[in-house]
């Protein structure tokens, strides 16, 4: 099962090729992606957000060359962010859950953008720590986006905010 991910217009506009324009299908255990670009130092990052689990992982400085190489990249950025935050996986049975990456049109999911919309500005927080894309520790700013209490659901109780980490952990527990 291919895993499905959304891009943003703005995203859009700089992988037209790349879009796939087949009806949605059967997607991937892990459910759909969303992702959107973000500028440091004037070079596009990409911000991949799970829409189950608002998991996101970050993909530093995309050249246009690397644009064929996406889904390994994206891949083994996941993995790394996996282990870097506590999640050990097996690579093998991930990628095979995962299947291939599909780029599809947005799906104007505002719950999902919103998320994204505000890890993008703690981004731009965090960026005045540190100056330049080289000094950012990509993988510890996921972790630190990771780790912020997040609310999935409709209930309002205090006791049903949970982080995107264990989120996480609990869809892997099931998808593999």
């Amino acid at each position: 099962m291919p895993t499905m991910i959304y891009a943003t217009k703005k995203l859009e506009k700089l992988i037209p090729k790349m879009i796939t324009v087949d009806a949605a299908v059967e997607t991937s255990p892990l459910g759909k992606w969303n992702a959107t670009v973000f500028l440091v130092d004037r070079k596009k990052c990409w911000l991949f957000t799970n829409g189950l689990t608002k998991y996101s992982v970050i993909l530093p400085n995309v050249k246009t060359a690397d644009h064929a190489q996406i889904e390994t990249l994206f891949k083994n950025t996941f993995v790394n962010q996996l282990i870097y935050d506590g999640i050990i996986v097996d690579f093998e049975a991930l990628t095979s859950s995962m299947g291939q990456l599909r780029f599809m049109r947005t799906d104007n999911d505002r719950v999902t953008t919103g998320f994204q919309n505000q890890r993008v500005y703690e981004l731009e927080v965090w960026k005045e720590e540190f100056r330049t894309l080289e000094h950012m520790p990509m993988t510890d700013l996921a972790n630190r986006m990771n780790g912020i209490p997040i609310h999935i659901g409709k209930s309002k109780r205090f006791a049903d905010f949970t982080d995107a980490i264990c989120e996480m952990k609990k869809a892997l527990s099931v998808a593999i």
